[in-house]
């Protein structure tokens, strides 16, 4: 339905402009009923509704309405899989329609620096590309059936302690190679409906009021299009804040603010111009959704079904050493209290109430031919960490008796939650005890993780096999038991890496401080600093194992020479080499050998998850563009490849690389010259641009410094020449009397002019 808003809001009282950017309640937006405004719904759902009509809250303490838990981004984003992710939100749109939600308040693309982050649950990736891609599908999917998203947490929201004030400390460079990128795809290829500012401040401004982040950058840069909203309790300064680019302020202030805004209005230190624009971008959103309303069927009982489908594709079997899939006749121990209840979701915003949960014991119960053949021993509870010897002794003697013992581990609920932080990595440590007591009396024990995060594992080396079964959502049991017992073949692979310690994790110094976070290890984040530093881990970014094997075979690139206007075409063939159909992640990394600038030993820059019977072959087709190459320049502002080699990497892992090749790069753009008296020749040489007159300059130095004689001959070599003149600031070609000042500062300007 066609509307002239402008002419809409130009029948609005100053007061109704001003309280259409602020909440009627915890989730409503306001109305204005003689203009026909309706009231619009928002409600928490990165990974399943938790719509609230009636006592509203933002950390799930009120209870919300039936509905499913899909499984969370921890989990999902393990799939590595585009369309499955499309299929999810699409899923997600269909039931908001199904209960009024306007606006779905996710996906939430945070990267996680650090395993610590109580909310890393809610959070897809260490990886800004795979973030990046997995938000955009899930975001079209949910848009597609008229439903709006609201990618959070915008930006650099990174720990839950003092989130609401926390500065977060990083250069530019950091933040659009790490923390920006996954919102920058989202906007550029789904076009979310909103934004959600976070709580935290970035380089000491609030990001509900930075106007460099909300409208510079998201903008004008970007080109998004729908309104920002803040998170819950995130606005500091109201008037500032719409001045930024915050439209929205979630949830009502009680009419506090807008009586801010209305006095700005008044005084003239805000221009009406500045509310009118930000109501109409509210009210385009608001009647996109109206306009498109349909009736939808909760068809709850179906997209359990889904859920567990997700959770299946999704799981990440990380040691297999012959002990699976569990035999329908083999003795198995279901050990641990996570088999009867399992963990499948965090703590928060985002818990879901869901209708129905699956349990591993409940799935095994229901299979013919299986059920019969597994016993349960607690050993010890879900929910707090406390060694129970009576439950510990039937545990072990449950074992002891069995042919295989599966132990389901994880964390309990208060282990990580929305609102706080870990205090550190570890499972309960009744768990690690039992783990190693059972692991004493049956040899083929196996561990399915139940965890929204990292965590260390002492008993690594002496399990036989181990799933990583994250947060599953609600059919988390009948998803496990699948792959258990080989039903479903696993196909997930880590969206993380798992370090073996706490203290290996770049942040482990900087994380979790109060006023203020440095990010120190600037863009070395994730697998980032994992790999470039050659540090043993207990299991890479983008590894998982199948019951099957592939062989990766004949890389092609289609060309030899790129410049920055081209785009490189690369394919590869992949073969399933064993004896049942299974799904391979091919991943993709470039590795820069141009010497430009220091980065990271290798970055993920496209993957995909191809499905394959048993022999057959396809080829994996994927396209890199410049900025595919680039780093972000921040003497040019913008993203910058340098002229040289770059190698791209096929892998399983970002430690299993099966193929290599390389292509030159032949950049015509070029980083300003930035010449000074203290400039190093070196410099000079690494430049094009500058070489030969850096060779100049070389020339005079070695003269000063070569000797003439055998004794000085042998005090300075021609390697410990060279060594010197690369590191002599060209100040001291003049301060040793070989050219005069004002000889060099024409030479330089000289050189900066040539490149205007």
């Amino acid at each position: 339905m066609e509307r002239n808003l402008k002419e809409l809001i130009s029948q609005m009282t100053l007061e109704e402009k001003a309280g259409m950017c602020s909440g009627l309640d915890f989730w409503h937006l306001k109305h204005v009923e003689r203009l026909g405004i309706p009231s619009v719904m928002v409600s928490d759902g990165p990974h399943g509704l938790r719509k609230q009509d009636d006592k509203g809250d933002h950390l799930g303490i009120n209870e919300s309405i039936k509905a499913v838990c899909f499984p969370p981004a921890c989990l999902s984003a393990c799939s590595f899989d585009r369309e499955l992710m499309t299929e999810l939100g699409e899923t997600i749109g269909r039931e908001a329609q199904a209960t009024d939600v306007s606006v779905v308040l996710g996906p939430a693309v945070n990267i996680k620096r650090s395993p610590l982050c109580g909310r890393n649950f809610e959070y897809y990736s260490e990886d800004p590309y795979l973030t990046g891609e997995t938000a955009a599908a899930f975001i079209n999917g949910v848009q597609s059936q008229h439903v709006g998203t609201s990618i959070k947490h915008f930006a650099a929201n990174n720990q839950e302690f003092n989130r609401m004030s926390n500065s977060s400390e990083a250069d530019e460079r950091t933040l659009r190679e790490i923390y920006f990128p996954a919102f920058e795809t989202a906007v550029k290829k789904s076009q979310p409906y909103t934004v959600m500012c976070s709580y935290n401040r970035i380089n000491g401004t609030y990001a509900s009021e930075d106007p460099w982040l909300l409208t510079d950058v998201l903008r004008d840069e970007w080109g998004f299009e729908g309104y920002v909203m803040s998170d819950w309790g995130a606005v500091n300064e109201r008037v500032p804040a719409l001045k930024a680019g915050l439209e929205l302020e979630m949830p009502t202030s009680g009419g506090v603010n807008d009586q801010e805004i209305i006095r700005a209005v008044q005084d003239g230190t805000l221009d009406e111009a500045v509310l009118d624009r930000a109501v109409e971008r509210i009210l385009r959103i608001s009647f996109q959704w109206l306009d498109n309303k349909k009736e939808q069927p909760f068809t709850m009982e179906e997209d359990h079904d889904f859920a567990r489908h997700t959770a299946e594709q999704s799981m990440v079997l990380l040691k297999n050493e012959n002990v699976l899939p569990l035999k329908a006749d083999e003795k198995v121990a279901f050990i641990g209290g996570f088999a009867k209840k399992p963990r499948f979701q965090g703590g928060g915003s985002s818990h879901i109430n869901s209708f129905r949960v699956s349990s591993a014991m409940d799935a095994v119960s229901r299979m013919e031919g299986i059920s019969g053949n597994v016993t349960y021993a607690e050993g010890f509870a879900a929910d707090r960490d406390v060694y129970e010897e009576t439950l510990a002794a039937e545990a072990v003697e449950a074992a002891r008796n069995a042919d295989k013992a599966v132990i389901f581990a994880g964390l309990p609920d208060s282990f990580e939650s929305e609102g706080y932080d870990r205090a550190h990595m570890g499972l309960p440590e009744c768990q690690n005890r039992l783990i190693a007591e059972i692991i004493k009396v049956q040899p083929k024990t196996i561990v399915v993780l139940h965890n929204g995060s990292p965590v260390e594992m002492p008993w690594l080396a002496d399990v036989k096999g181990l799933l990583e079964a994250y947060l599953g959502g609600q059919a988390v049991g009948e998803a496990e038991v699948n792959l258990l017992y080989g039903k479903v073949n696993p196909s997930g692979k880590l969206a993380e890496t798992i370090p073996c310690k706490l203290s290996d994790n770049p942040s482990y110094l900087n994380f979790g401080d109060g006023e203020k976070t440095i990010y120190h290890e600037g863009v070395f984040v994730g697998y980032r600093y994992y790999d470039t530093k050659e540090m043993p881990v207990a299991f890479p970014f983008g590894y998982g194992l199948s019951y099957t094997t592939f062989a990766y075979s004949n890389l092609k690139l289609d060309k030899e020479v790129l410049t920055d206007k081209d785009t490189l075409t690369v394919s590869v063939d992949i073969t399933n080499t064993g004896n049942i159909a299974g799904k391979e992640i091919v991943q993709l990394y470039v590795r820069d050998n141009s010497g430009a600038c220091r980065r990271p030993d290798k970055e993920l820059k496209g993957y995909e998850k191809v499905a394959l019977d048993p022999g057959e072959t396809k080829t994996v087709t994927m396209t890199l563009d410049y900025r595919s190459f680039a780093w972000y320049n921040m003497d040019m502002k913008d993203w910058y490849a340098a002229s040289g080699k770059y190698e791209i990497l096929i892998g399983a892992s970002s430690r299993d690389i099966r193929l290599t090749g390389t292509v030159q790069m032949n950049s015509a753009v070029k980083p300003p010259l930035k010449l000074h008296l203290n400039t190093t020749l070196g410099e000079l040489f690494s430049d094009e641009r500058t070489r030969e007159y850096g060779q100049y300059l070389a020339d005079k130095m070695s003269s000063f410094f070569g000797g003439s004689s055998e004794e000085a001959n042998e005090a300075i070599t021609e390697e410990m020449n060279n060594a010197m003149v690369v590191s002599m600031p060209i100040r001291n070609v003049v301060s040793f009397g070989l050219c005069s000042k004002e000889e060099v500062m024409e030479g330089l300007n000289k050189l900066i002019e040539a490149q205007k």
